[in-house]
């Protein structure tokens, strides 16, 4: 239910950060879907009303993507549709008719990022190189979402290899799928490399999506899209059946339009596998409802540590970061100014990890599911030789680096990967948390989207999610106002397993401020008029 009045704190936001009027001289992509904006909860209620079955959906999405994806504004944030939506919709829809329901997500629609595997689609990472690469079984995930009745609808457009192939990338590019387009202004960068999953999600071409992570790639496209991402602590989702950079910082973790969607995606997704040994650490829990943390009143009395350092990434972010620090004074919160002690002191570590642990990873999973190629040797002669199609935009540098890298047993291997977790996560946000007793962190996810430059690469205005990719803690967006018209994104960050505590305080903030608009596929936006 929507507030009469508005807080004063979202008043104030909404005052610094008015969107700039559109052109005038060029009519937007229609926004009138029929099932727009609506979330799980109203999807299930129509369902079990009868006004509405899982084909139906499924087909309306599939209309949708042909519209607004393929044709209209040509966003390009779907890479692949599965061939087998549609029989898959109609399965869930007969379980339904004998009173087999499996749960939230049953008959609900889903994108999966083109990293992760799911049959019978390819798993290519956006690179030409696996356009053709089929895994013959499902990731560990996907095969929670299809027991829990979700649909797979297809795969989302990345950034190729997850940005993890140049030092001068564009966010949203792949060889495979091309660039992905922001829905807000199509010459805006989506950010990366879950650019398709967030983009996809804002449009409303599907329900919800998964993205994965390593450092910003959910939080990152989620915040400039408009929507929520959630990067749960590494070790909640297994990442069996996904491509790797990281196994120190790599997640999947939801993106949707509203937290009580995330964490409903995010119940979904969580579970113990042996095959990845992240998953079966005792501090798990397994029967952990994150849905049951869905009530207003988080925030009243919780204790919440502001890094004020962040709000320098953009003046209009720094704006909307203060409305909300009013809204939350407003429903009780103590907010505290704090820093974390040794941000930044990891970046060099963190390089270095990544680097020996992409090459270890990305081989290990080529090699075992039967890749055409296997090594990382191969993947650079591959991108050298279609360099017109694989390399018009930036090279491979990363990728060159990390072949040269030995094995994970090398000293700086070893050196690297302690001094980043520690001074990321016990030495940096555990030692904030604690000085302070607080329950978590927030700062501005990042500034407003920019403009999508293929010559000189990404135009990264900053980010406040930093130490929690480091240390595998976990870190959720939410839409906190806009800059002209672009979304502006707020982060909150806890200790590891703290999802269920993030969820709460950030369906409280959503709650209040119901600060997510939709897009409205503005080819561009208008010079900036100065404020007086």
């Amino acid at each position: 239910m929507r507030r009469s009045l508005l807080p004063l704190g979202l008043m104030l936001a909404l005052a610094a950060c008015q969107p700039a009027p559109p052109p005038a001289t060029t009519a937007p992509a229609p926004t009138d879907f029929i099932y727009a904006e609506l979330d799980i909860a109203d999807l299930q209620a129509r369902m079990q009303a009868g006004e509405l079955d899982s084909r139906k959906l499924t087909q309306a999405y599939l209309d949708r993507i042909a519209a607004v994806d393929k044709a209209g504004p040509q966003l390009n944030a779907v890479i692949e549709l599965n061939p087998d939506a549609l029989k898959e919709a109609a399965l869930r829809d007969v379980e339904r008719r004998a009173n087999a329901v499996r749960g939230p997500l049953h008959g609900i629609p889903v994108l999966l990022k083109d990293n992760i595997d799911a049959v019978p689609m390819a798993t290519s990472a956006g690179s030409l190189a696996l356009k053709d690469f089929h895994p013959g079984q499902d990731a560990f995930l996907v095969r929670r979402l299809r027991d829990a009745g979700a649909v797979i609808l297809g795969k989302a457009n990345l950034s190729e290899w997850a940005n993890f192939r140049s030092t001068h990338s564009t966010s949203g590019w792949s060889g495979r799928g091309g660039q992905t387009r922001n829905p807000y202004a199509l010459d805006r960068n989506p950010c990366g490399s879950s650019s398709g999953s967030a983009v996809a999600v804002s449009a409303n071409l599907v329900t919800i999506s998964v993205g994965t992570e390593t450092h910003g790639s959910i939080l990152c496209p989620a915040a400039i899209n408009g929507v929520v991402g959630l990067k749960p602590t590494v070790g909640l989702v297994s990442r069996q059946g996904i491509l790797p950079i990281s196994h120190s910082q790599d997640t999947a973790g939801p993106i949707a339009r509203s937290v009580s969607d995330a964490a409903l995606l995010l119940a979904a997704l969580a579970g113990r596998d042996t095959a990845d040994a992240a998953t079966t650490q005792a501090a798990w829990n397994t029967t952990l409802d994150y849905s049951a943390r869905l009530k207003p009143g988080a925030l009243k009395g919780a204790r919440i540590g502001v890094l004020r350092s962040k709000a320098a990434i953009h003046p209009d972010a720094a704006a909307a970061l203060e409305g909300a620090i009013q809204v939350m004074r407003e429903a009780g919160a103590i907010i505290v100014d704090t820093e974390i002690p040794t941000d930044g002191q990891w970046n060099e570590d963190e390089l270095q990890l990544m680097l020996y642990e992409f090459k270890h990873g990305v081989e290990r999973y080529l090699t075992e599911r039967k890749a055409p190629l296997t090594t990382l040797t191969q993947l650079i002669g591959y991108n050298e030789q279609y360099r017109v199609s694989e390399m018009p935009f930036f090279g491979q540098e990363l990728f060159e680096q990390a072949n040269a890298k030995g094995g994970l047993g090398d000293a700086e291997y070893i050196a690297a990967r302690s001094r980043a977790r520690r001074l990321a996560g016990p030495e940096g946000i555990d030692a904030a948390l604690k000085a302070q007793q607080l329950v978590a962190l927030i700062a501005p996810t990042t500034g407003p989207a920019w403009l999508t430059d293929h010559k000189a690469g990404d135009h990264f205005p900053g980010a406040g999610y930093g130490a929690a990719a480091v240390a595998g803690y976990p870190s959720l967006t939410v839409p906190m106002g806009h800059s002209d018209g672009l979304p502006l994104g707020l982060v909150f960050i806890g200790p590891a397993w703290s999802e269920a505590q993030l969820i709460a305080l950030g369906y409280d903030y959503e709650q209040r401020t119901r600060a997510r608009k939709p897009p409205e596929y503005w080819p561009t936006l208008p010079p900036r008029t100065p404020r007086r």
